[in-house]
């Protein structure tokens, strides 16, 4: 599909790459709506999504940031990025299954910057469109105190790892099982969850943006051992982490540990 408007995007967004992240996340929820009234399903359905919401941020990006790299679960890894000063990572479409699965609203639009001078992310936005949310780091969400008695943790609804079942006895947690990595990572945010903890299989694109708004919102962020989560590797490959509320983060990094999880 190429026949989208890219549409001008925020004043500021040319020089405030939290304003951007947020407007491209928004700009790819909107062509997801888009393709999701156009009468597809199934696998049709999940690849005109992945096409068009690549499409679309290749482009902006291309116009917007034409001198950074970009680094999408859709494209091909240019090695060029590593040895840029700006890497954009992103994934047009986290959660394609709950994406095909009109009305679900589990599915999100993932858009981090990774720059050299920090090593790190510093800007990161992720949009649940069928919610009409976009949370970013240019805004920083509010983590508020606990809402639910007991601890939440967000787990895969299709496949969750059998040690969360275990960490979940251990903390006398509920599961709460939803879609797409970046909405289990927002739903902490959203004090929806108290915790998500996976291993298993993961990409650098799947956790990037949520761990960006995550750390803004003041959350734990690391591996599943507790080091830092690390962008911008040669091997995109990143199987695991944690994001969870920072009072209960010595708790799960200790159940890690002891039971040798990764």
């Amino acid at each position: 599909m190429t026949d989208f408007e890219p549409g001008t995007p925020p004043d500021d967004a040319a020089r405030d790459d939290h304003v951007l992240a947020a407007w491209l996340a928004e700009a790819a929820g909107r062509r997801l709506l888009d393709v999701r009234r156009e009468g597809l399903t199934g696998r049709d359905l999940k690849d005109a999504g992945d096409a068009a919401a690549q499409e679309l941020l290749m482009a902006l990006l291309a116009q917007h940031r034409p001198g950074d790299a970009v680094l999408s679960e859709e494209g091909k890894d240019d090695k060029v990025r590593l040895g840029s000063e700006r890497v954009w990572i992103i994934d047009p479409l986290d959660g394609t299954r709950e994406f095909s699965e009109p009305p679900r609203d589990d599915w999100a639009v993932h858009v981090a910057l990774w720059e050299r001078g920090a090593d790190d992310l510093t800007a990161g936005a992720v949009a649940q469109p069928a919610l009409g949310q976009t949370f970013h780091t240019g805004a920083p969400p509010v983590v508020l105190a606990r809402t639910a008695a007991a601890l939440r943790i967000a787990v895969s609804r299709s496949r969750p790892p059998e040690f969360v079942h275990d960490l979940a006895d251990e903390l006398d947690a509920e599961l709460v099982p939803m879609g797409s990595a970046g909405v289990k990572v927002i739903s902490v945010v959203r004090d929806i969850t108290d915790a998500y903890v996976h291993a298993g299989g993961q990409y650098e694109w799947d956790s990037a943006a949520p761990v960006a708004v995550a750390r803004a919102a003041g959350l734990f962020t690391s591996r599943v051992d507790g080091t830092p989560l690390r962008y911008n590797r040669d091997d995109v490959y990143l199987p695991d982490l944690i994001v969870c509320r920072p009072e209960i983060a010595e708790q799960i990094v200790d159940f890690t540990r002891r039971h040798d999880i990764g």
